[in-house]
């Protein structure tokens, strides 16, 4: 019957378990490393963009998410209307205001065109 089966032998206990807390080192290590380069950014760019859609106001021109360019012209809850074009207002997500453009760039925009 031995032939079939080999032996297992016991391995002696030993007295490792005062060292063990290095072994999860790697694994802090990597938790801050992650914080510091992709958690913590991302945190910051998400205060700063609510900071930007709650100080929307009227008359303030605006990029959009899907790069609508156009001027603030009524501030809603949820929504802003922006004026695109001479007549034309869209409606947007406060969320899709990406930035603010300094004041006067839509006319440079205009003049650029002709």
């Amino acid at each position: 019957m031995n032939v079939f089966f080999a032996q297992a032998w016991a391995a002696e206990a030993g007295g490792g378990g005062g060292a063990g807390w290095i072994e999860f080192l790697p694994l802090i290590l990597l938790f801050v490393i992650f914080y510091f380069f992709l958690i913590r950014p991302q945190l910051k760019r998400s205060k700063e963009h609510r900071a930007l859609v709650s100080a929307l106001e009227e008359g303030d021109e605006v990029v959009t998410s899907g790069g609508v360019v156009g001027q603030i012209t009524k501030v809603e809850d949820d929504f802003v209307r922006c004026q695109v074009a001479a007549g034309t207002e869209m409606r947007f997500q406060r969320a899709a205001v990406v930035a603010t453009l300094p004041k006067g760039t839509l006319k440079k925009l205009d003049s650029g065109s002709d």
